[in-house]
């Protein structure tokens, strides 16, 4: 059983930075895409950014790129999001999602995803 845990969200001040990580585990991860999506009140959960855990390649949401870094840790089975320069449109529950998926595309879909509990990231202004 795959488990997902998040955490690193909290309230910062818009400009400010934070990490968020995603503790994975429950079996290998090395046929995974894993990554993040948020969700802002009634709005749709987003695709944010995900990464190969095999070759490490990374994929973005074209206005994350430049702010956002996703990055793994192998020997920690764990997966971060560096966001930088935070503004108040950031602020969403992030949660992160792993599966076996073949494609960027799919992924992106929310095909065959497991999916963590969410952190909440609050952006004052």
């Amino acid at each position: 059983q795959v488990q997902l845990v998040e955490s690193g969200g909290g309230l910062v001040q818009a400009g400010d930075s934070l990490r968020l990580s995603c503790a994975a585990s429950g079996r290998t991860f090395s046929s995974y895409r894993m990554g993040w999506f948020r969700q802002a009140p009634g709005e749709e959960r987003d695709f944010v950014a995900a990464i190969s855990w095999g070759d490490g390649t990374t994929y973005y949401a074209s206005s994350m790129k430049g702010r956002f870094t996703i990055s793994r840790d192998n020997a920690k089975n764990t997966v971060y999001l560096q966001m930088n320069s935070l503004k108040s449109e950031d602020t969403a529950i992030y949660y992160c999602a792993a599966g076996p998926v073949d494609s960027w595309a799919t992924y992106n879909a929310r095909r065959n995803l497991y999916w963590g509990q969410g952190t909440q990231v609050t952006v004052s202004s």
